[in-house]
């Protein structure tokens, strides 16, 4: 038995001796090979070495010549506009053809209830379950509306995920599905398609930072924050109101610099859109999307401004409704355990039973005749900004078979357009509030924008820009102190009860970073003095410190930045000084046996904002808003204003209460 385990023992090493010498050869091999290779200064084989070299010396030349005209981020800003405006005008073409194809099948079974039943409910269904289960397996950050998100991001929030390529693929394609549903769904792109814009801003700016032979990437805030006025202005046309969206919703801190890349990157994108749409022969000429034609002579009588004021005020009172339900199925989402198993595993399942619930509802031969459901969401808005009068092509009763009045004949089919309009209003409620909880990409601005123009839609956002855009889209300037009006009163009711906008309800319930409004979260600490409110937070500077304060504050603290104060008793914050000057400052005072002033030798960085003791929290909040990594937050939040905190610790402690 020894002489056998003897024997395999001195196989085993022999095998390892084998290995080893192997090895060792193969290394040899490896490191002459790369001898031979530095000796000798040979390069790997390339094809086309001449050909490559060509090309490469071309496009050096041509990025001199750009950049001798304007930086490479201009035409980063204009590639931005068409990009985007060429992935718009590619999603309503393949959606207005999935559209169409359902229309059609619907038409080619009439005749047979059952199975035109099962046409209209199936194919919202399956797109829907299909726009759900492609963009969750792909990329699941991409359900939603996605503005929320890029706001966070926007406020310096670092979140790579959702600005990838990846998830561009599946929010774009998933978007497609889910737009394709129909007005069954009654979802819109506006959302999402800021989101896709961020996206690809995101990707120019590593491509413009490949373009000027930089190692380092630059912060991407002010391409993004382009992105997100560009998105809404290639989905309408409409460059200022999309400028606005940006200022408005995405960005609690807009910097002047950003207006004019906002404005050129936004009518790049407008222009390109109206071109694409022209010589696809959806438009005649460059016009507004939804062309109006209502009287100019006399647009309006001076009494029927309180009219306009009473709709705002309903326009308002339904907003606050729809924020209230939409709060509330959030919360229930969040709560309910079935919902939470079900969300959690079977997302598409999900989606298929609310839209098949959505879509029976909608049946034209049921309840849905009284509600247009006929109509897909571009038709909807244009025959609701019909020029006719619905009293007198209501009394008509040849009306619903002249081909002609279609879409507006949907609205009359029992004869009274109002009944018609009164059930779409309170079915369509209840409706939004329920797509809003699919897991699937979706936008909520055009749905809401479709229930109440201007007035609703800006209450629900706690914006103005919607004003705008229907001024953009309709083209019909006249009206513009009415829709201002309704919009400003609409908001006013909204904002009353110190509620959260809609977006700001996503993000809240996301539990995304988010710095609501002091006025909302307490009133009463907007008129209270910060000096109450903070305290000596950390080691400061006379700005006549001599050498032996230098030297206790350097031995004391290490940050890299030393706040200086005019004195100590008025703690009014000059600026900053940085450690290294300070070191230098030191070292001169003991060479040269000197016993000069901070001030005397050390420059002072100033800041944007002057605090002092007796500046209110009200004062101080715009300055604070969550800015980009430009703004200098150091000398706002860590002035040697609070009791070894800044203010935005305080700020976020009433977030968190409340």
């Amino acid at each position: 038995m020894d002489s056998v385990q003897h024997i395999d023992s001195a196989k085993v090493n022999e095998g390892a001796k084998k290995d080893i010498e192997l090895h060792n050869q193969r290394d040899k091999s490896i490191e002459e090979g790369q001898r031979l290779l530095i000796l000798t200064d040979e390069q790997p084989w390339k094809p086309w070495q001449r050909s490559r070299s060509w090309v490469k010396e071309c496009l050096v030349r041509v990025r001199c010549v750009m950049g001798s005209l304007m930086g490479m981020e201009w035409y980063c800003f204009a590639a931005l506009g068409v990009l985007t405006a060429f992935l718009s005008f590619l999603m309503d073409l393949s959606v207005a053809k999935l559209l169409r194809a359902h229309q059609w099948l619907y038409s080619q079974l009439e005749g047979h209830c059952l199975l035109q039943f099962l046409c209209w409910t199936l194919y919202p269904v399956s797109l829907s379950a299909l726009s759900t289960s492609f963009s969750q397996s792909i990329c699941p950050f991409s359900a939603g509306s996605g503005v929320p998100e890029v706001r966070t991001i926007l406020s310096g929030v670092d979140m790579p995920h959702y600005l990838s390529l990846t998830n561009l693929f599946a929010k774009y394609v998933g978007l497609i599905c889910t737009l394709a549903a129909g007005s069954t769904v009654f979802l819109g792109k506006v959302g999402p398609f800021v989101h896709l814009s961020t996206m690809v801003g995101a990707y120019l700016n590593r491509l413009c930072t490949v373009l000027r032979g930089e190692k380092e990437e630059r912060t991407e805030g002010a391409m993004l924050v382009v992105a997100a006025a560009v998105g809404v202005a290639s989905c309408f046309g409409a460059p200022i109101s999309g400028v606005l969206f940006s200022v408005e919703v995405m960005c609690s801190h807009f910097a002047l610099k950003d207006y004019c890349p906002c404005f050129f990157a936004s009518a790049c994108g407008a222009l390109t859109f109206h071109l694409l749409s022209m010589w696809s022969g959806e438009q005649e000429t460059l016009q507004a999307l939804f062309q109006t034609s209502f009287s100019d002579d006399l647009p309006f009588y001076p009494l029927e401004i309180p009219v306009f004021a009473v709709l705002g005020l309903l326009c308002g009172a339904g907003s606050c409704a729809y924020l209230f339900c939409h709060r509330w199925i959030l919360l229930f989402i969040k709560t309910n355990k079935i919902l939470i198993k079900v969300l959690s595993t079977e997302k598409a399942l999900y989606s298929a039973m609310v839209v098949f619930l959505l879509a029976s509802v909608t049946f034209p031969l049921s309840a849905g005749q009284y509600m247009a459901s006929k109509l897909t969401i571009k038709q909807l808005l244009s025959s609701l900004l019909d020029s006719r009068q619905w009293t007198s092509q209501s009394h008509n009763a040849s009306v619903a078979l002249q081909p002609n009045l279609f879409p507006w004949s949907e609205w009359i089919p029992s004869g009274n357009p109002y009944l018609t309009l009164g059930f779409f209003l309170f079915m369509k409620m209840w409706m939004l509030v329920l797509a809003c909880t699919l897991p699937l990409p979706a936008g909520y601005f055009m749905p809401v924008f479709i229930y109440g123009a201007a007035a609703f839609s800006g209450a629900v956002t706690h914006t103005l820009s919607p004003a705008l855009l229907a001024l953009e889209l309709t083209g019909q300037s006249t009206h513009a102190v009415p829709i201002l009006l309704a919009t400003l009163v609409a908001n006013v009711l909204a904002r009353s009860g110190q509620r959260p906008s809609f977006y700001d309800a996503l993000s809240i319930s996301k539990k995304l970073p988010h710095l609501p409004s002091l006025l909302k979260v307490c009133p009463r600490l907007s008129s209270v003095p910060i000096g109450k409110v903070l305290g000596p937070g950390g080691p400061v500077l006379e700005r006549a410190a001599g050498p032996t304060e230098v030297q206790q504050v350097l031995n004391t603290c290490s940050q890299t930045q030393i706040p200086v104060v005019d004195t100590l008793g008025s703690r009014i914050l000059l600026g900053s000084i940085n450690r290294s000057d300070l070191q230098t400052f030191l070292c001169h005072n003991h060479n040269k046996g000197l016993k000069k002033q901070l001030v005397d030798m050390c420059s002072i960085q100033p800041v944007s904002v002057q605090l002092s003791p007796d500046t209110t929290v009200q004062e101080v909040t715009p300055s604070f808003t969550p800015a980009p990594p430009a703004l200098p937050l150091y000398e706002v939040c860590n002035a040697p204003l609070g009791h070894g905190r800044g203010l935005g610790d305080v700020l976020l402690d009433h977030h968190h209460q409340s």
